[in-house]
C-alpha cells in the first residue's frame, strides 16, 4: 500500500504530515537554518571526517529506522519512517524507495532531506542533514537486496516502481553516551541521592 495515509515502515509509502511532536522536532532541529539548541548537560565532543563516519555508522547500524523528512522549508515538514539499507565509508547513506511515493516527488523538487535516529534503550540519538537524491542503480539495487525487500517489492530488486535514494550527510548532531547505558543509569540514580548531576552524556556535532 501506500498514500498519505499509510502508517507501516515500508519504502513505499509515507504517514501524512501530521505536527510533530515537542521532542521530534526538538531533535530535528540540527542544521543552523533550522535552530539548532544544542544541551548543555554532559560532555560536548564534536566529531569530523572519520571519526564522525564512525560514529554515524555505530549509531544508524544499533537504530537502522530513520525519520526520514523532507520539505524542510514547509511547516509542517513531511516525515516517513524508513529502514536504512547500507551506510558507505564516506558516510552516505541508501534507502529503498517506491517510485511513485510522495517523498520521491519531494526531493525531485528540493534535495535538502533531514534523518532522525532514536534509541531509547540505547540512549542513541542521531540527526543529520543533507542532500538526497534518487537514483534508478539496477545493479546497486540487487547488492542492497534482501529478503525483507519482498515485503515492499514484490518483483524482487528488478520491481519497476522500485528506486534508490542516496543521501549525504552534511553535519548533524549526536546525543551518546561516555560508558554504556549501564554506567548511564547508575550514574543518574546516584544523581538524585547524593543532589548532584553526574551525566554520563557525550554530545557534538558532527561533521563528515
Amino acid at each position: 500500500m501506500r498514500g498519505r495515509g499509510c502508517r507501516d515502515f515500508s519504502a513505499n509509502s509515507r504517514h501524512p504530515r501530521p505536527r510533530p511532536d515537542a521532542e521530534v522536532a526538538r531533535t530535528a532541529a540540527v542544521a543552523p537554518t533550522f535552530g539548532l539548541q544544542k544541551d548543555t548537560m554532559g560532555k560536548t565532543e564534536n566529531l569530523f571526517s572519520r571519526e564522525a563516519i564512525e560514529k554515524i555508522k555505530k549509531i544508524t547500524g544499533d537504530v537502522r529506522t530513520c525519520m526520514f523528512c523532507t520539505n524542510l522549508g514547509e511547516k509542517p515538514f513531511s516525515s516517513t519512517p524508513m529502514a536504512t539499507q547500507q551506510v558507505e565509508e564516506d558516510g552516505s547513506i541508501w534507502f529503498y524507495s517506491a517510485k511513485d511515493s510522495d517523498r520521491n516527488a519531494d526531493l525531485q523538487r528540493d534535495s535538502a532531506a533531514q534523518l532522525i535516529y532514536s534509541s531509547q534503550n540505547n540512549e542513541e540519538y542521531l540527526s543529520l542533514f543533507g542532500e538526497a537524491v534518487v537514483l534508478y542503480d539496477r545493479q546497486k539495487a540487487e547488492e542492497l537486496w534482501s529478503p525483507l525487500s519482498k515485503v515492499w517489492f514484490q518483483e524482487g530488486p528488478l520491481d519497476p516502481n522500485l528506486s534508490l535514494i542516496h543521501f549525504k550527510p552534511r553535519e548533524g548532531y549526536y546525543w551518546d553516551t561516555q560508558h554504556g547505558k549501564v554506567v548511564a543509569f547508575a550514574k543518574m540514580a546516584a544523581s538524585v541521592v547524593v543532589g548532584k548531576t553526574m551525566d554520563d552524556g557525550v554530545q557534538g556535532t558532527i561533521k563528515p
